[in-house]
């Protein structure tokens, strides 16, 4: 019993304490945060699942997307039309709020199941220019359907609702602390976080994801292998859309209105800069990648009056998310010349502290 106790792979490791710590920290900030940073928290969630979705493609399978946008603007869209009642005078199918959200997440997982079979075929810079295609066509659709889209103005979302609560700014007493929108859709925006890290790290490190990355280092010798390149291709390609089309209910969700500007180039080149910048075929590293760029323009628009050269629009310095670019695109360059692994390669050269095994033998017996 001694030694099965003394054994050092039994031990409770110090990163399981601060996750558990951070886990109880994050539980906790709605009581204490206001909503502009829990608004910025919801938007780093967000694009933390974007993230992973297309770390998933371009990462560990290396297919070249810059269409991700359009999946994000599928699922926000894609809600608002099947929770929308229509009262707005734009179509809407009136769906319960819970299966509004599932089939928006399907809508754009068959949007690229849809692209598939052309990103099961191309691959490298070709890949990247069918999917930029991606992004003229939703934009053309988004401003010009206007009975779906509502345009240039876009249209409202209807709140989400599930198990009875509804996510919307009513207020609900929690420990005498009112929860309004940003604090409930905290939870829930954690709780898909979760569930989206999990999922993908169970695909990585399980034979899909060995296929994955064998597809990403040799394409050829994946086929010679054994492995259904085309196959494999099209199916990561469809559950990164699913991936984007959750962000963007989310986002939907957070924003309370869908505009089409959001969706363009700059968002699909965001994406691409968040998995540099966290580590290409990481789970964590998406996350990272993904909290870094959508915070920093948030943070630079808070402390702008504080911050050289950063000012408001029109009053002769930089615009905050102007800056932000200059600052992540330096980052993106930073990454690739000295730290090509991310800040996920990063994290692993972290120096532990080496555990010295214990044994209740006297040191001098043998067996």
């Amino acid at each position: 019993m001694s030694e099965t106790l003394a054994r050092p792979g039994l031990r409770v490791r110090p990163a399981a304490y601060a996750g558990a710590a951070a886990g109880l920290l994050l539980l906790a900030l709605p009581f204490y945060l206001d909503r502009f940073w829990l608004q910025a928290g919801l938007f780093a969630m967000a694009a933390a699942l974007g993230a992973i979705g297309i770390n998933l493609l371009t990462g560990a399978t290396g297919q070249l997307s810059m269409g991700h946008a359009f999946f994000l603007a599928v699922g926000a869209y894609g809600y608002c039309a099947f929770a929308g009642d229509g009262t707005d005078g734009l179509a809407g199918l009136g769906l319960p709020g819970w299966l509004a959200a599932v089939l928006a997440v399907a809508l754009a997982g068959l949007a690229g199941g849809v692209f598939s079979p052309i990103a099961g075929r191309l691959h490298g810079a070709y890949l990247g220019i069918a999917t930029l295609a991606l992004i003229f066509i939703g934009q053309h659709v988004l401003f010009n359907a206007h009975d779906l889209t509502g345009g240039y103005n876009g249209r409202a979302v209807p709140p989400l609702s599930l198990f009875g609560l509804t996510f919307d700014d009513s207020e609900l007493l929690v420990a005498q602390v009112p929860f309004g929108a940003v604090e409930k859709l905290w939870y829930l925006g954690l709780a898909l976080l979760l569930g989206g890290v999990l999922f993908a790290r169970g695909v990585l490190r399980g034979r899909p994801g060995r296929a994955m990355n064998a597809i990403r280092d040799h394409r050829i010798a994946a086929g010679v292998m054994g492995i259904p390149v085309a196959r494999h291709r099209a199916a990561v390609f469809v559950l990164s859309s699913m991936y984007a089309g959750l962000a963007g209910v989310l986002l939907a969700l957070v924003f309370q209105r869908t505009v089409p500007e959001y969706f363009g180039m700059a968002l699909s080149l965001e994406y691409l800069a968040m998995i540099v910048i966290g580590g290409l075929g990481s789970v964590a590293g998406a996350v990272a990648g993904g909290v870094f760029v959508s915070l920093l323009p948030q943070l630079l628009t808070r402390y702008s009056d504080a911050l050289p050269l950063v000012s408001a629009p029109g009053t002769g310095g930089i615009a905050p998310g102007e800056a932000a670019r200059y600052l992540y695109g330096a980052a993106v360059v930073a990454v690739v010349l000295f730290l090509p692994g991310g800040l996920a390669r990063l994290a692993a050269r972290t120096p532990r502290t080496p555990q010295t095994p214990t044994s209740t033998e006297p040191s001098g017996e043998t067996r």
